[in-house]
């Protein structure tokens, strides 16, 4: 259960961080053509502000508890589950979100339950 979740949480980090990377683009691109251009062609989104910072947050929240989530599974389980809650706050869940949000969701239960297991040797 342990592996699955370093390996789910890094995948859906990785996307995730795709999916940040285009949003900071298409924000910065649309503030660039706003003040070029006069006609209401893109508009800028509301939470602009929001979707950079948790476009960068939420990915690196996902590789960090991915990477935690074997030697220590709650805090890498907690860590996922602010990833997952940061994304679909900030984004929602839609067709680009939908594998960064349920893998990171999968790792970050897949943590939990590695938590329950023993590994061999261990007391």
């Amino acid at each position: 259960m342990k592996n699955a979740a370093v390996v789910l949480g890094i995948l859906g980090g990785v996307i995730g961080m795709v999916t940040g990377f285009f949003v900071y683009g298409y924000v910065e691109f649309v503030g660039w053509f706003d003040t070029r251009v006069e006609q209401e062609v893109l508009r800028a989104p509301e939470h602009a502000g929001r979707l950079i910072v948790v476009g960068i947050a939420a990915p690196v929240l996902a590789l960090a508890g991915g990477a935690m989530s074997h030697p220590r599974p709650l805090t890498g389980a907690a860590l996922l589950a602010l990833s997952v809650a940061g994304m679909t706050w900030a984004y929602g869940f839609g067709v680009f979100t939908a594998f960064p949000i349920v893998l990171t969701g999968l790792a970050a239960l897949f943590a939990l339950l590695g938590r329950a297991t023993r590994e061999p040797g261990t007391l």
